[in-house]
Parts: C-alpha cells; sequence; structure tokens
C-alpha cells in the first residue's frame, strides 16, 4: 500500500498463483466425476499396459531391457508378498499386490516427472492420479475388499473367529480397526504425495533455479516409499486375514 498525493493506491503483486481445491469435472448423465483424475490414470495405466507389452512380446533367455526391468520388479513383489502373506498362500496374490506397487510408484513419480501443468484445463489442473484423496480412497477400500475375500476364502464364516482371538474382549476393537485401516492408507498416500507436491511448487513459483532441486529429488524417494509402504500394508492384512489362529506366517 502506498500513499501518493494523499490517495492510497493498492498495489498487488503476485508471486505465485497456485490454487488447490479446483477441480475439472465430467459430467456423466447425473453424475459428475473427476475428469482430471481419470485423464491421468489412463495414462499410468496406459505406461503399465506398453511396459508390459513390450517386455513380453520376445522373450530372451538372458533378458534385458525393459525385459529385465519388468522381471527385476516381478521378483520383488514376489518377495514382497511372500515376505507378507507366506510362502503357501502368496502366489494367488502377486498380481494384486504388484499392480498395487506399481501403479501406486508410477502415480506418485508422474507428479514429479510429467508436466502435467503445461497442459491447460477448463478448471483445475492436472497432477499425479494419487494426489486426490478419491484415488487413494479408492485404492485402500480394494485393499480392505482384497483381505476380506482372502479371509473368507480361506475360512469360510470361520473367519470371524479372527474378531475374538485371544479373547472376546478384542471384538469392538477389531471391528473399529477395519474402519481405520482404509482410513490410514487412504490419507498417508494422499496426505504425503499432495504435500511434495504443494511444496515443489511453491519453490519453483518463487525460486524457479536450482533450490528446488533437492526438494524433487527427495519428493521422488518418498513417492517410491510411500508406494512399497501401501503394497506391504495391504500384503499384511491379506497375510492377517489367511493365517490360523495362534499360528504364524511360514515364511
Amino acid at each position: 500500500m502506498f500513499i501518493v498525493d494523499g490517495l492510497s493506491v493498492l498495489n498487488t503483486f503476485h508471486l505465485a498463483a497456485l490454487e488447490v481445491g479446483k477441480q475439472f469435472y465430467w459430467q456423466l448423465g447425473n453424475f459428475r466425476v473427476h475428469g482430471q483424475v481419470f485423464l491421468t490414470s489412463w495414462f499410468v495405466i496406459a505406461l503399465l499396459i506398453v511396459a508390459s507389452i513390450a517386455a513380453t512380446r520376445n522373450i530372451q533367455r538372458i533378458p534385458r531391457g525393459i525385459q529385465n526391468t519388468m522381471e527385476y520388479a516381478l521378483d520383488f513383489i514376489r518377495d514382497l508378498a511372500k515376505s507378507q502373506i507366506g510362502e503357501k498362500e502368496y502366489r494367488p496374490w502377486v498380481p494384486f499386490v504388484g499392480t498395487l506397487f506399481l501403479f501406486i510408484f508410477l502415480s506418485n513419480w508422474s507428479g514429479a516427472l510429467v508436466p502435467w501443468r503445461l497442459i491447460k484445463l477448463p478448471e483445475g489442473e492436472l497432477a499425479a492420479p494419487t494426489s486426490d484423496i478419491n484415488t487413494t480412497v479408492a485404492l485402500a477400500l480394494l485393499s480392505s475388499l482384497a483381505y476380506f475375500y482372502a479371509g473368507f476364502s480361506r475360512k469360510g464364516l470361520g473367519y470371524f473367529g479372527n474378531y475374538i482371538h485371544p479373547t472376546p474382549i478384542m471384538l469392538p476393537f477389531k471391528i473399529l480397526e477395519d474402519f481405520t485401516r482404509p482410513l490410514s492408507l487412504s490419507f498417508r498416500l494422499f496426505g504425503n504425495i499432495l504435500a511434495d507436491e504443494l511444496v515443489v511448487a511453491v519453490l519453483v513459483l518463487l525460486v524457479p533455479l536450482f533450490v528446488p532441486l533437492p526438494a524433487m529429488i527427495l519428493g521422488l524417494f518418498t513417492s517410491a516409499i510411500q508406494a512399497l509402504i501401501f503394497a506391504t500394508l495391504a500384503a499384511s492384512y491379506i497375510g492377517e486375514a489367511v493365517e490360523e489362529h495362534g499360528g504364524e506366517h511360514h515364511d
């Protein structure tokens, strides 16, 4: 605010134009869906499909290139599922755990490596799919459905015995745990990815040279860790659902 000849003149300096909360919607009949989330999610899914086709179209005995990368990822996911679910039960769950990990991993990294903001939308802006709470809640609910299905398919109605093991006093706590697990999974992933994108965006707008680079590199590291945590916890919940009462994981 400056005073000039007794008149007050307001000068506004736009140091940053960062908006949070605006969304680009698609109207499908009576439903409004987040179009920006679908666009970025389809992009990540397309990358996974292309990488899978490229890795398997000409399989070599000695893997190299994309085939070597995908086989390394498969070995990593198989070891993760085996350690959390158990040696006897893990194999059917490798595709599910692997899909979770790879989708979240690529989604997180897309927020840092893909210049989404160069693509203009009528409202809102494109960003990593996992920076939207709708995506992370959907992934968390899928994980919950997976461990319920694992428990029922393994034990039938005997699965409900988990709720009173080792004592019936645990019943309300086990029921509460079924609600807190998806909340914890979804908000942890959403909060970390959104916070990372906001920090980098603010630094780029305020100090657009080399200062944001360390934050971007750290963001790539934390994004990978968040994908690993989500997949590990999902596999761990499935392992708990299929283990016998009083038993241990079969490692």
